[in-house]
Formats: structure tokens, C-alpha cells, sequence
């Protein structure tokens, strides 16, 4: 297995990417870990912790300028359009997402790469899945995010396997950050409750009470994305499509985590066209392959996890930071 020592991270202006981006620099160096987006970093840490640049997913120029810059052998693709954004704009979605994938996927190939990383999404699940869903299923995705999941794993392995790049994947549950806003997903209610917990003690939230998704703190989620990326080659019974889970709650039981905390905080609900994506998905997963393969371990729970992010949020709301 190659060792990695340069990666580069494209989408790392993302909710994902910024944040790991953060960690692979404290790992690896800030000078060994360049970071790539089409908008402004979201905070100066990103920006000025090490290499920033502004590139296209899309165009295939534009990203192997920096591999060659850069002397990249390992590459985390985090650059897509979510699920919310992309039913607006199906057409995008799909082009961003699939042709990005494509070109990262050859320059892979092109530069012998160490690693390449492509994670994947609970959207790639749809109707008729159990409600803990398996790790082999029939895929039939609601969303056009998910018809490019589902895409962007089969190709992921057809490289594996009939040209031999080393490429990675896992399948993101719904992210919670105290760090960073979301950016146009189905689960977005999950992070925004807190925020609107600590600034209004109420929120509107835009699926039913009843609506249980699995869910990953971003400290478990970082985690889970760099023991895929450092696991050895050779114990990796799978590729690009490893379900990884950590909790699965409803939104009352996460209004009544809060509550714990914030006793007067109060909530009702106005699901809009993302309640019928959040129905079409599972109410968690089995990800016993992640533990067996590379030991995949989740470290918070939903009071563990809310306890932290409340805290870290009221102490930027006290600084007037929210």
C-alpha cells in the first residue's frame, strides 16, 4: 500500500470538507494537505492554517493543476451538490457530482495515486429498504443526489477492479457540526435546531416529530473518514459503499435531548418537499462490514453529542459569533 503524503481536498468550503480538511493539516502538515473549493473558505482557520485554491471539479485542467503543483498522491473528493439543492437543479447535481467523480477518478488513475477517497451518502438508499438497511440491497434512490451516489460507487469499484486504483468510500449519515452550517442537504434540521436552540429557544423544523434518520457527530464522522483512508488495502472486503453508523433518533427524541439543557426551549414542525426524502431513506444502518474490515467505532451519542454542541455554541453566541 502506498504511503500517502500530499492530498488535496476538493469541496473543502463544504460542512465535511472544511472541517477535515483541519484535521488532515494537524496530521499531516498544513503544508502537505492543500485545500480546493469554488466559494470563500468559511472561516480564517481554513483559509490561512495552509495552501487554499479556487478550482472546477469539472474541469479537468483546473484540479491537475494542483496535483501537479503539489506533487498529490492521495485526493478526498468531498465537492458535490446535496440532496435539497440538487431536486432544484437535478441537471447540476448530475454533472457536478458524476463528470467531477469521473475526472477525479482518472487523474487517480493518470498520477498512480496512493488513495483515493469519494464518500457516499444514506441517499443512495430508497422506498422498500428495511428499516435498518443492510449493507447489500437493491438501490433504487428517490433523489438525483442519490442516483449519483449510487453511480459514483459502482464506477468507484469498476476502477478498483479492472484498473486498480485504490479507491475508498463510506456512506455519510446526516452530519451534525457546531463548526459549520450545512449546505442544502435533507438533514439539515439536525444542525439547525441547535443553532436556533441557543439564539431563539424555538424552531420550525421542515420534516414531522416522528422522522428518525441515522445521524453522525462531525468528530465521528472526520474519524470514520481517515480510518477508511489509513486502513490497509489488503483487509478491505469492500471499496467505495461501507455504511457507517452512529445514532438514529427522531426529531423528539433530539427536541427532547435539547430540553435537557435548555428546559424552555420549544419546537413545532412544517414539512415541506424534504419530508418525502427523509421518508425514502433508513432509519439507520448496519455497518457491522466497517467495524470488521478497518474497526470502525463511533465515540457520541445524542446526549453526549448535544451536551457538546450546545456548549460550543452558546460560547460563540455569548461572543456574538452566531
Amino acid at each position: 500500500m502506498k504511503e500517502i503524503k500530499n492530498i488535496l481536498v476538493t469541496g473543502a468550503v463544504g460542512q465535511i470538507g472544511s472541517e477535515l480538511t483541519i484535521a488532515l493539516r494537524q496530521k499531516y502538515g498544513a503544508e502537505h494537505v492543500i485545500a480546493t473549493g469554488r466559494k470563500t473558505p468559511p472561516s480564517k482557520e481554513l483559509e490561512e492554517s495552509g495552501p487554499f485554491h479556487y478550482i472546477d471539479v469539472n474541469s479537468v485542467e483546473s484540479v491537475e493543476e494542483m496535483i501537479t503543483k503539489y506533487s498529490i498522491d492521495t485526493v478526498v473528493h468531498m465537492a458535490a451538490i446535496l440532496s435539497a439543492v440538487g431536486e432544484k437543479n437535478p441537471t447540476l447535481c448530475w454533472d457536478v457530482n458524476m463528470n467531477g467523480t469521473l475526472n477525479i477518478l482518472n487523474l487517480g488513475l493518470k498520477h498512480d495515486m496512493a488513495r483515493v477517497i469519494i464518500p457516499s451518502s444514506i441517499a443512495v438508499w430508497g422506498p422498500g429498504t428495511p428499516a435498518i438497511a443492510p449493507q447489500e440491497i437493491a438501490l433504487h434512490p428517490t433523489t438525483m443526489y442519490g442516483v449519483t451516489k449510487v453511480c459514483g460507487e459502482v464506477l468507484a469499484d469498476y476502477y478498483v477492479r479492472k484498473k486498480g486504483l485504490d479507491s475508498r468510500g463510506l456512506r455519510y449519515p446526516g452530519i451534525i457540526s457546531s463548526e459549520t452550517l450545512p449546505g442544502g442537504g435533507t438533514t439539515d434540521y439536525a444542525v439547525a435546531i441547535y443553532y436556533e436552540a441557543v439564539k431563539n429557544k424555538h424552531y420550525t423544523c421542515f420534516v414531522r416529530e416522528d422522522t428518525r434518520l441515522p445521524m453522525m457527530y462531525m468528530p465521528d464522522c472526520i474519524k470514520a473518514t481517515m480510518d477508511l483512508m489509513e486502513a490497509p488495502f489488503e483487509k478491505l472486503t469492500r471499496y467505495n459503499d461501507y455504511n457507517v453508523g452512529s445514532m438514529s433518533f427522531t426529531v423528539k427524541d433530539l427536541a427532547d435531548s435539547i430540553k435537557k439543557v435548555i428546559p424552555d426551549f420549544t419546537i413545532d414542525y412544517a414539512p415541506d418537499f424534504r419530508q418525502d426524502i427523509a421518508d425514502s431513506w433508513p432509519d439507520a444502518v448496519d455497518d457491522s462490514a466497517a467495524r470488521a474490515d478497518w474497526g470502525w467505532n463511533p465515540s457520541y451519542d445524542l446526549d453526549s453529542m448535544t451536551r457538546d454542541m450546545l456548549e460550543k455554541l452558546s460560547a460563540r453566541h455569548a461572543k456574538g459569533l452566531l
